[in-house]
């Protein structure tokens, strides 16, 4: 038979690590299966000519094990291995691992207590009430069902950020690689747009010669566009999308009695314009930034010449919301203020999770203490160039207060309140919780506001226009959180939460180096709040503090709003 290619041995691959997950053993194994599989969508190079020259090992997540996997995969169609296993659990089971909160455990105990062989059968039986009847399920997990059913269906193929950049990074490696003579090899699609989800891995490359630019390749799932010079700019332009976008730009040509195609913008017989910015200039617009290019409004604001400006990460004078081994972080607060300070960054805060956070290492009073004497040590050796400032992640509970005294809480340069458990209270009970926290005179910072996580959880339900509003009026900073799972306020809300007056924050939500860079995918979704930028905490609005206050301790502006939030304070009883 002839070998398989890339996409079908992934799916097979992708069969192998879920059916490996039901077998239970190593939780390690089938999540190696499943990177090696996403990898395997993304090759440039055909994957037939890996394995005749010997170069799985280069796939990113591939090893000689895997390699052997992939080589018997390819050649026969299918794995001993995986035979073995398909004969113990039919296919359609593998449908109910795709559901947030259903872990391997739970898919089996449905599957031989309940039957449950499929996503319908499962939708089913959990609005018949058979799930939470069952022993060992439970009301609980057929709520959690009723909510993530969605979430399976409608994330089925789509990408994190994060693992999207390091899949078209290797794919663009890759592709320069075999094909040399290839120039301006870009990214375009989702991932260029800054999609909080990518689905289609795609890339646009200039070539010498080409038959059209209209017509993508596929190699082994990753969508190659090849064009010339002269139409590299229009076919950037539609591989990037969005549909939506790219339809009112069509429309806008229209009026203007011209035509807009994937090889150019005409007029008539004539190719007037195939370069990106030159497209937009033709049709009276600014060069429109991929991020925005989502067909909801940009057009008329390009028009009126009111088009938001992007944040970038090198507007970012530091970072705030980060984690150390004082929780559940995997270095030390030194490590972490030094790995900072090496990208340039002028400050690092810290802010390890709370008491009632047991499950994540919360800090107790006296470790507290603790920590901010290291950082004061730390700061005498900094210098006048870096500071560490103190923050806490402080849960916010459930009646809406802080889990700390406010005599603990004062000594803070800032306060990240959370939620992080109720999450299924009301909407009206859930923001009311929102509400009082964010009137608390030591609240700075409200974080990942609407608790979500994508393709596991959706968020709690809140009125998030409510929560915006009174963040605006008591000076509390909304977080954008930067974490590739949660990227929290969503960035449809960013316009309207800088209308209402709010300060905004970029924040990694970093538990480790490597995620101090996690603001990059946040960055350029942010619009920029010109009437903000004193305010050095709201980093995505500023980025300039006040003149001669280079650490504005999280900032002057916060202390002397905190101050006086604290004289009109009135003590809460009961707490």
């Amino acid at each position: 038979m002839p070998s398989l290619d890339a996409r079908a041995v992934a799916s097979l691959l992708r069969e192998y690590a879920q059916r490996t997950a039901l077998l239970g053993g190593n939780p390690y194994r089938p999540k190696a299966y499943g990177r090696a599989a996403d990898s395997l969508t993304a090759l440039a190079v055909p994957l037939h000519v890996l394995i005749a020259e010997d170069r799985l090992t280069e796939i990113p997540g591939v090893g000689d094990a895997i390699a052997d996997i992939i080589t018997k995969l390819s050649k026969s169609g299918t794995h001993p291995s995986l035979e073995k296993l398909r004969k113990e659990i039919p296919e359609g089971v593998l449908e109910l691992l795709a559901v947030p909160g259903l872990s391997p455990e739970k898919v089996l105990r449905l599957y031989k207590d309940l039957g449950i062989a499929s996503l319908a059968e499962l939708e089913a039986a959990a609005k018949d009430d058979r799930i939470k009847k069952a022993k060992g399920l439970g009301a609980a997990l057929q709520t959690k069902i009723l909510q993530n059913l969605a979430i399976a269906k409608s994330g089925e193929g789509r990408l994190h950020l994060h693992r999207a950049a390091a899949l078209l990074a290797h794919a663009k490696d890759s592709l320069r690689k075999a094909r040399p003579e290839l120039k301006r090899v870009t990214v375009a699609g989702d991932f260029r747009r800054g999609c909080e989800l990518v689905g289609k891995l795609t890339i646009v490359a200039e070539a010498a010669k080409v038959a059209k630019t209209s017509k993508a390749s596929v190699a082994d799932g990753l969508q190659i566009r090849l064009t010339d010079r002269k139409h590299f700019g229009a076919a950037l332009l539609f591989a990037t999308g969005s549909a939506a976008h790219v339809a009112q730009l069509q429309a806008l040509a229209a009026e203007k009695g011209m035509r807009l195609e994937a090889d150019g913008l005409h007029k008539g017989r004539s190719l007037i314009a195939g370069d990106e910015t030159e497209i937009y200039l033709a049709l009276g617009l600014p060069l429109i930034d991929p991020e925005l290019r989502e067909g909801r409004g940009e057009l008329e604001l390009a028009l009126k010449g009111k088009l938001p400006k992007l944040v970038n990460d090198q507007d970012l004078r530091g970072i705030l919301h980060c984690h150390t081994d004082a929780s559940d972080g995997t270095e030390t607060l030194e490590t972490m203020a030094k790995a900072t300070r090496q990208r340039g960054f002028e400050y690092f805060g810290v802010a390890d999770h709370s008491k009632s956070a047991h499950y994540a290492g919360g800090l107790s009073v006296e470790e507290i203490a603790q920590q901010h004497r290291e950082a004061d040590r730390l700061n005498k050796r900094f210098g006048k160039d870096f500071r560490i400032l103190k923050g806490i992640e402080s849960d916010i509970l459930a009646d809406g207060s802080l889990d700390y005294e406010d005599d603990v809480l004062e000594r803070f340069d800032f306060v990240v309140a959370s939620i992080h458990g109720r999450f299924k209270l009301d909407r009206k009970a859930q923001t009311s919780r929102l509400l009082r926290a964010i009137s608390h005179p030591h609240t700075t910072i409200i974080g990942h506001m609407t608790g979500r996580q994508l393709q596991r959880r959706p968020g709690y339900e809140i009125d998030i226009e409510k929560v915006l509003r009174a963040c605006a009026k008591h000076d509390v900073v909304v977080e954008i959180n930067a974490h590739p799972w949660r990227l929290d306020l969503d960035w449809r809300w960013h316009q309207a939460a800088l209308e209402f007056g709010c300060m905004l924050s970029i924040n990694p939500d970093a538990h480790s180096i490597p995620e101090l860079d996690h603001t990059r995918y946040t960055c350029a979704r942010s619009p920029e709040n010109k009437f903000r930028r004193a305010y050095a905490c709201a980093q995505s609005a500023q980025i300039c503090s006040p003149a001669g206050d280079k650490f504005p301790s999280v900032c002057e502006a916060h202390q002397q709003g905190r101050r006086q939030r604290l004289r009109s304070h009135k003590p809460r009883l009961g707490r």
